[in-house]
C-alpha cells in the first residue's frame, strides 16, 4: 500500500525529483541506471504503468487522492505518494499540475539499434521505422511520437543531437505514445544498412522524389529520416540516403513543420498489410 506523506514546505525531504532537479540531472548520463523520468496527468502515468514502466515516487494534490489518482495509487504499490495544496505544489513544481498528479518513474535500459531491429515483430511483413535527426523541440518530439503509434511506425530512432523523449513536456504532448513505440539512439545510419533498411531522407532538393512515388513505398524495410525544424537535415545525411524524399507543396509555402511532415510521411509510405 502506498505512504501518503503530507508536505508542508519546499524543502521537505523526497520531493527534490519534482522540484530542483534538472532534466539532465535526472536523466543520470554517468548512471543511467539509476535515472528516472516524470509523467504527467494520471492517463499518461496509466499508460506507462500499462507498458511495464516502474514508479518511484507520486506528487499528488490533495483531493486527487480519492479521485483522479486513487487508481494509479493503487496499482504503484508501496511507493511514497507526496501531497499538499494546489498552491504548495505549483511552487515546488514551477507550473501547473495537469490534472494534479506527477509520477517519477525508473528510466528503461536503453537498447542498442541493432537489438530494437531484430526484436521488431508486426503484423505484415513490411517494416517502417523513423529517424529523427537533431530535432529539439520537445513539442514537436511528443507529436512525431503520437503519430508514429497511431500510424503504425514500428520503431523510433533518435540521433544523440535530438530531444529526449523521455523529457517530461515530450511525454505529455505524446499522451503517453513514447511508451508505446519502441526506440533508442542512433549513431551510425550504417546499422540500418547492416539490417537491410533503406533510407528516405525526407528534404526540399532539385533531386527529390514525389512522396507518392511508388518506388519508396514498395521499400520492405525502410527509414524515412525527419530534420531539425530550421536547417533540415545534414547534406551528409541527404548524400547518404537511398531516397530523397519532397511532399509536394502549394501556394508557395516552403515546408511543412516537422512533425506535420511526419504524420504525411507515415501514411503515405505506411506498410501494406
Amino acid at each position: 500500500m502506498a505512504k501518503i506523506i503530507e508536505i508542508s514546505s519546499l524543502t521537505d525531504p523526497g520531493v527534490a525529483l519534482f522540484a530542483t532537479l534538472t532534466e539532465a540531472q535526472i536523466r543520470n548520463k554517468v548512471e543511467p541506471q539509476k535515472g528516472i523520468f516524470i509523467a504527467e496527468s494520471p492517463k499518461v502515468i496509466q499508460v506507462a504503468l500499462n507498458a511495464g514502466y516502474k514508479p518511484v515516487a507520486l506528487l499528488c494534490e490533495r483531493r486527487h487522492i480519492e479521485g483522479d489518482a486513487k487508481a494509479i495509487i493503487a496499482q504503484c504499490g508501496e511507493i511514497p505518494v507526496y501531497t499538499g495544496d494546489r498552491t504548495l505544489l505549483e511552487q515546488l513544481t514551477g507550473y501547473t499540475l495537469t490534472r494534479g498528479v506527477l509520477c517519477a518513474m525508473r528510466r528503461p535500459t536503453e537498447r542498442t539499434v541493432s537489438e530494437l531491429l531484430r526484436d521488431l515483430t508486426t503484423a505484415h511483413q513490411q517494416k517502417r521505422i523513423v529517424v529523427i535527426d537533431g530535432v529539439v523541440d520537445t513539442t514537436n518530439i511528443g507529436a512525431i511520437f503520437r503519430s508514429a503509434a497511431a500510424l503504425d511506425i514500428d520503431a523510433v530512432l533518435l540521433t544523440r543531437n535530438a530531444c529526449d523523449p523521455l523529457n517530461r513536456r515530450a511525454v505529455r504532448v505524446s499522451m503517453g505514445s513514447v511508451f508505446l513505440v519502441p526506440w533508442t539512439w542512433l549513431d551510425d545510419y550504417q546499422t540500418l544498412r547492416d539490417h537491410d533498411f533503406k533510407t528516405a531522407a525526407m528534404a526540399l532538393t532539385e533531386k527529390s522524389v514525389s512522396i507518392d512515388d511508388a518506388t519508396v513505398a514498395q521499400e520492405e524495410r525502410l527509414a524515412i529520416i525527419m530534420g531539425t525544424e530550421g536547417d533540415g537535415l545534414p547534406q551528409e545525411t541527404i548524400s547518404g540516403a537511398d531516397y530523397v524524399v519532397r511532399i509536394p507543396m502549394a501556394h508557395g509555402v516552403d515546408s511543412l513543420n516537422v512533425a506535420a511532415a511526419a504524420a504525411v510521411a507515415f501514411w503515405q509510405l505506411r506498410a501494406k498489410k
